[in-house]
């Protein structure tokens, strides 16, 4: 079919679904005696992982449906497809103020890379939608505003969550330098005309890093796109693929990153999406935090940083694919103009 994924053609893959349903039935009574599978199906499908819906039979209400994320069969499951690892924050994370994440139920290490990992959540009520990037109007405009300070407040939970006291307490900070670098090592692999400049901006961010503030758990692509919402709340924060524990004003000033003023390249028009500005988005999580926040310029710049190297690969990979769209299209003339505008902001 065209424009159909390889993601979409592993998705549907008989033995894949075949191999899941087998081992769904095994870990889904370790979790409950009296539980069975019905059906599966898959959901979504992505570069980092693969999501399905297993339908089942003997649960408690309210798990008569629960979602499986699977890590990509045939590659070794570490990094944004470590699938146990995002298991592993969802946990630490449960039941923590002010914090919505989907309840984790059972997990199947699997035997990789032949047999994938997986894990199995709550199903968690709500729609997933990032106002700039998607047509205006499919959320009205007040009920954008809500959720982004809701997001902005629940970003402050999050960050007031003390790592040491979770089932993740033995995670190793990322140093500043060190979130530069993963970013930098992600331009190595692209090609020239994607990435001209990168070096310079690279260089230009170590040399002016700021102190580091105290280490918290970091979602590392926290906007509202990565969020489930009903009516004017967050029900659920999700896609946990690149958390880390490191600097809060990384989550800040990329959640600011998609607001109207910021005129994200992606965008697909300029008309007002009722998302806050950067200034009350920022204002709004040092209020719900209790501080002010410093050197948010630099944190800005390696938003760009990161932005642009982040698009670079999506592109890349949809060349390969022969799967350029116009969200690439829109961004290609942009990642340039990313690097340009995190040098100023650099001084």
């Amino acid at each position: 079919m065209a424009g159909m994924s390889d993601a979409s053609v592993v998705t549907n893959s008989p033995g894949l679904l075949r191999d899941l349903t087998e081992r769904t039935a095994v870990a889904v009574r370790g979790w409950n005696s009296g539980a069975a599978i019905v059906h599966i199906e898959p959901l979504t499908g992505g570069s980092s992982s693969l999501t399905y819906v297993a339908t089942l039979s003997g649960v408690p209400v309210g798990y008569e449906r629960v979602v499986l994320k699977v890590a990509p069969p045939g590659l070794p499951p570490v990094r944004n497809r470590d699938v146990l690892r995002q298991a592993r924050i969802m946990l630490a994370l449960a039941g923590q103020p002010g914090v919505r994440v989907p309840a984790v139920l059972f997990t199947d290490a699997g035997a990789p890379p032949d047999s994938s990992p997986f894990v199995a959540m709550e199903l968690v009520p709500g729609t997933c939608v990032e106002p700039v990037l998607a047509p205006r109007g499919v959320v009205p405009a007040e009920q954008v505003r809500a959720r982004a300070f809701d997001a902005a407040r629940m970003l402050a939970d999050l960050h007031r969550v003390d790592p040491c006291q979770t089932v993740a307490a033995d995670e190793p900070a990322v140093p500043l330098g060190a979130e530069i670098d993963r970013w930098t090592k992600a331009f190595a692999t692209i090609p020239g005309d994607l990435r001209a400049g990168y070096e310079v901006v690279a260089n230009r961010l170590h040399a002016m890093t700021p102190a580091a503030m105290t280490p918290v758990f970091i979602h590392g692509d926290y906007r509202l796109g990565n969020t489930l919402c009903a009516a004017d709340r967050i029900t659920s924060i999700i896609d946990w693929e690149i958390w880390a524990l490191g600097d809060p004003r990384i989550d800040v000033t990329w959640l600011a990153f998609f607001t109207d003023d910021a005129r994200h390249p992606a965008s697909l028009s300029d008309e007002p999406t009722g998302m806050p500005s950067k200034a009350e988005l920022v204002a709004a999580y040092e209020q719900a935090r209790g501080e002010p926040l410093r050197n948010l310029l630099w944190f800005e710049a390696l938003t760009k940083y990161k932005e642009s190297a982040a698009t670079a690969l999506l592109i890349k990979r949809a060349r390969k694919a022969g799967q350029l769209n116009d969200m690439h299209r829109r961004m290609l003339p942009a990642l340039p103009v990313l690097l340009d505008q995190a040098m100023d902001l650099l001084g």
